[in-house]
């Protein structure tokens, strides 16, 4: 790992994070939002000037927002190296073994069949149990196979993903004027406040932890099994350790932001071009840019049919779509 990366990508952070406050549409003094971001650091004190409507507009929609962007993307991102490390495949999702499909049954559910108040305030937790759920469900059947392995893993959260996306279509049509309401979710929304950033900040600091532990252990698979045992490597008990990880990450995004797709393709390519593939490498500036990208992305779908908000999975896809393309095309080979 070379500081001057680490360094770099905390720069582009940074910028990201700052660009998301200044933004919005009531106008609030640059200068004001710069020194208030200072007097937020421990031991130093700035003048900011702000009125107290202007640090209601900082504190309790721009900051909240801007944070769970970095969270949500960061989690995507760095769950895709993972899932690309384990299946030692370029194109591997955080959606790939059911966590998707899982979420939005579950949070079909809560529209469809509770609705009002009580049925939105049960998203995060009902989005977080399918998302698990649908991964475990992909990991039974592919732990029941005969033949296992990486491939028949995968072949497994197709399954899944193919059986619960299916039911959540059935319970759609059983209130169809909630329709809107769920694709709004499905499109991915991060307009969340505080609570639902306290909601996700445990999963995702253990989840982060434990990916990032794993760095030299994936560098240590990419050889191949057998040379991995040879080093005293266990690869099964690693791939099933990352996946767990990988999961969690993308259950606790999903939680909360709802399904955004190709933050979890783009950035860690992104950064392999960049910055070389060992996973000691890899999956912090994964975390790191994928933190960067996804409020960049949320900075152009608030912007860009301004006063209207696009949603952010919108962007995503606009990226991400010709990116996945491009990675076919270069990509010689895919080991599954």
């Amino acid at each position: 790992m070379r500081p001057w990366w680490v360094a770099v990508a905390l720069v582009v952070l940074l910028g990201s994070l700052l660009a998301g406050l200044l933004t919005g549409a009531a106008d609030i003094p640059v200068p004001g939002v710069v020194l208030q971001a200072v007097d937020w650091l421990p031991f130093v004190s700035a003048d900011h000037g702000l009125s107290p409507v202007e640090q209601g507009v900082l504190m309790e929609l721009r900051l909240p927002r801007v944070l769970i962007a970095a969270v949500v993307g960061g989690l995507l991102a760095v769950a895709g190296a993972g899932y690309q490390g384990v299946f030692r495949n370029p194109l591997a999702d955080p959606y790939l073994l059911g966590a998707a499909a899982g979420a939005g049954l579950t949070v079909t559910l809560a529209i469809v069949l509770i609705g009002g108040d009580a049925g939105a305030a049960l998203v995060p937790p009902m989005a977080f149990g399918g998302a698990v759920g649908g991964v475990f469900l992909a990991y039974a059947l592919g732990h029941t196979a005969r033949r296992g392995g990486t491939a028949t893993l995968v072949l497994a959260g197709v399954a899944v993903t193919s059986f619960l996306t299916s039911i959540q279509t059935f319970v759609q049509q059983l209130k169809v004027e909630e329709l809107q309401r769920i694709y709004a979710w499905i499109l991915g929304d991060i307009g969340g406040g505080w609570e639902d950033l306290w909601l996700v900040a445990p999963y995702a600091a253990f989840a982060a932890v434990a990916m990032l532990l794993h760095g030299r252990m994936l560098d240590v698979l990419s050889v191949g099994d057998d040379e991995a045992v040879s080093l005293g490597v266990r690869a099964t008990r690693v791939r099933l350790a990352v996946l767990l990880a990988a999961s969690l990450a993308t259950a606790a995004a999903v939680a909360v932001s709802g399904l955004i797709a190709f933050v979890g393709i783009v950035v860690p390519h992104l950064v392999r071009r960049l910055a070389g593939g060992s996973y000691r490498v890899v999956l912090p500036l994964s975390l790191i840019g994928g933190a960067a990208f996804l409020v960049l992305a949320d900075l152009v779908a608030r912007t860009v049919l301004a006063p209207a908000e696009l949603p952010i999975g919108v962007v995503t896809a606009f990226v991400g779509a010709p990116f996945f393309v491009f990675v076919l095309r270069v990509t010689r080979r895919v080991d599954t």
